[in-house]
């Protein structure tokens, strides 16, 4: 039987649904805002993305990916959440991740991005 993100709401399993949003829209050269992902995820509310990307973000600097998440922009601003990105350049940043090729890659599983973010927030601590 198929199985639904709503059935597996743990922030990986999310974290992998926004992923191929994100992959999708990084291959037509476009941007998401917070609140069309809201829509898409049936999620309510503001703040609520910030760990889940996370996973995504952490995920993309271990492995040497062009930074995904900054393609998740405030509607108002046109600019990822503080800490979502890096500080170089935004606009070379989001070229980085047009022209990666991210359909050739397998996606990354629940665990690993699960890792990925647990070993992020660790090594933030020290």
């Amino acid at each position: 039987m198929a199985q639904t993100f709503d059935a597996k709401p743990s922030r990986p399993y999310r974290a992998l649904q926004i992923w191929q949003i994100l992959i999708s829209k990084a291959a037509n050269r476009q941007v998401a805002t917070y609140e069309e992902l809201e829509k898409i995820l049936g999620y309510k509310g503001a703040g609520v993305f910030a760990q889940t990307l996370g996973h995504i973000m952490y995920y993309c600097d271990q492995n040497g990916l062009p930074p995904l998440t900054a393609l998740v922009v405030k509607k108002d601003k046109g600019v990822p959440d503080t800490g979502l990105t890096t500080p170089k350049d935004l606009n070379a940043q989001r070229e980085e991740v047009f022209r990666y090729k991210w359909f050739r890659d397998i996606p990354p599983t629940p665990e690993e991005l699960k890792h990925a973010y647990a070993k992020g927030q660790s090594s933030q601590k020290l």
